[in-house]
């Protein structure tokens, strides 16, 4: 790669981090701001972050389309923009102690993050096909910064506002728009292959029935819908427990470190490995958090299960998303990651409801037995993959 193609890549990677110190505020926060604003029914405290993850899923399908027709960098532009009003929303909510409006500002926020969702994408536009899997993990790199910056804006300024309690830690949100916004404005992306006759696209029945695409996708939303389901009751649970909020906050620190650090080496691991691998690796790596998470309620015990959480998500998101990318054409660039990234949304959006409701009414361990099957369908689907098919090119 040449020192332009790097530039963007690192901006892209700056742009990710700031993107996912926004989520990590949201997880962190949103659940234990919700405890606040509701009355004595706790049990929709995770709706906010439900809805994040609405927004993301409704958003997904019209943003690839959006930014089919304007661009890559002009739709990231009107994302970052979304995003910072609904952190505006939150903000105020907070301030009139609105549990509803909240939560329907926390939907642009993952509106928002519907749109920053295709910066691994741009990554693959910008490095070319030969790079794919070096550029997505390069940028998703950027999320272990977030690990660091998004839990602890939250952490250290949910009380500058006394007694309008994290209204500090959605207004961050809006300085990490900014910054955004700075960085896209240095970064150059290739425009989007949109050729002249698109008759050669082959109906999405057609794509979606590849072996290929149905083990990246299922993977994808597997991975990523574990983690939202134990993540997002992680904060909840540890409460309960006795634990104080700020080491909740730790927790969810380290969580966010260990599903984006790997990054600086997953592109490595894959080109050397193969996709298949390094899904079934992630797939053991989740049963191995559920362990643990199911052996005590110690501090210990949280540390350790969302580290390996996080690294679960990492090989599984990571090498779905690498293994997508083989599925289709350059004109069927729009559809393809569109429907993925809804898939997967979507996915995301039912665990996250599904776990305030789990951690309210049964408990942790239930939460986690939730898990267990899920992981091991994927683990097997991706052996009996990786044995009986041999993947199929989107072009020959």
């Amino acid at each position: 790669m040449d020192r332009r193609t790097k530039l963007s890549i690192l901006l892209m990677s700056g742009c990710q981090a700031l993107l996912n110190s926004t989520t990590s505020i949201m997880i962190s926060s949103a659940a234990l701001a919700s405890l606040v604003l509701l009355g004595d029914d706790k049990s929709l405290a995770t709706l906010p972050v439900t809805a994040v993850v609405t927004g993301t899923a409704l958003a997904t399908i019209p943003a690839s389309f959006f930014m089919r027709r304007v661009g890559r960098k002009p739709g990231f532009l009107f994302g970052v923009t979304i995003g910072m009003t609904g952190a505006t929303i939150c903000s105020y909510a907070i301030w009139i102690g609105n549990f509803w409006l909240f939560a329907f500002g926390a939907i642009f926020v993952g509106m928002s993050t519907a749109f920053g969702n295709y910066y691994r994408f741009a990554a693959i536009d910008i490095a070319g096909n030969k790079n794919r899997s070096k550029a997505v993990s390069y940028v998703l790199a950027g999320g272990v910064i977030a690990g660091f910056l998004g839990p602890q804006i939250a952490s250290h300024s949910k009380d500058i506002f006394a007694p309008f309690m994290y209204m500090g830690s959605y207004l961050s949100i809006i300085i990490l728009g900014v910054l955004a916004l700075l960085f896209l404005s240095f970064v150059k992306i290739p425009k989007m292959v949109i050729p002249d006759n698109e008759s050669g696209q082959r109906p999405l029945s057609e794509i979606v029935r590849q072996p290929t695409f149905i083990v990246a996708v299922l993977s994808a939303m597997i991975g990523y819908g574990v983690m939202s389901l134990v993540m997002t009751a992680t904060p909840l649970a540890m409460v309960g427990c006795g634990h104080a909020p700020s080491d909740s906050f730790n927790v969810i620190s380290w969580h966010v470190v260990a599903m984006f650090g790997p990054s600086f080496f997953t592109g490595s691991l894959i080109s050397r490995y193969g996709e298949y691998k390094i899904i079934i690796l992630g797939g053991l790596l989740g049963l191995a958090s559920v362990t643990v998470s199911l052996m005590g309620l110690e501090l210990a015990n949280f540390y350790i299960a969302l580290v390996l959480l996080g690294l679960s998500w990492n090989f599984m998101f990571i090498g779905g998303t690498t293994l997508v990318a083989t599925t289709y054409r350059p004109s069927e660039t729009a559809k393809v990651q569109g429907l993925n990234d809804f898939l997967v949304f979507g996915t995301v959006a039912t665990a996250s409801l599904m776990s305030g409701q789990l951690q309210e009414r049964f408990g942790w361990d239930v939460v986690n037995f939730g898990a267990l099957p899920l992981l091991a369908f994927v683990i097997l689907l991706a052996l009996w993959s990786m044995r009986g098919h041999r993947r199929q090119l989107p072009a020959e």
